[in-house]
């Protein structure tokens, strides 16, 4: 099963960042994430939102596919603030939505295979 690696992440952006020579506080006024966030990021410590995820495939210019990796995933936990942007919590919404849809499928497909 492929998932994205918190490690791969962590090292590209750390190395596309010094490369670009950019700052993390610099990065942190490109992408909008907060420089204690890219910091902790860059220490394997932190998953960004896919919005995030997305600013930072931009900014610094990698294609996030790269960053997959064929193990067991981890399960992450994100506790946010109620400072979360509308397009944050639109695309919260969106994936929410498209994992109920896909669920209800497997559901159905299930039932239709007496299975």
């Amino acid at each position: 099963m492929k998932h994205l690696s918190q490690e791969k992440l962590a090292e590209v952006v750390k190395n596309l960042r010094k490369k670009k020579n950019l700052t993390q506080e610099q990065l942190s006024e490109t992408t909008g994430i907060n420089r204690q966030m890219i910091g902790r990021l860059e220490n394997k410590e932190y998953m960004p939102s896919i919005l995030q995820l997305e600013k930072l495939a931009h900014v610094l210019d990698f294609d996030i596919s790269d960053l997959y990796a064929d193990t067991e995933p981890l399960v992450y936990t994100a506790f946010r603030s109620s400072g979360m942007s509308e397009e944050e919590k639109n695309g919260i919404d969106h994936m929410l939505e498209m994992m109920i849809a896909s669920r209800q499928q497997i559901l159905l497909r299930k039932a239709m295979l007496h299975e």
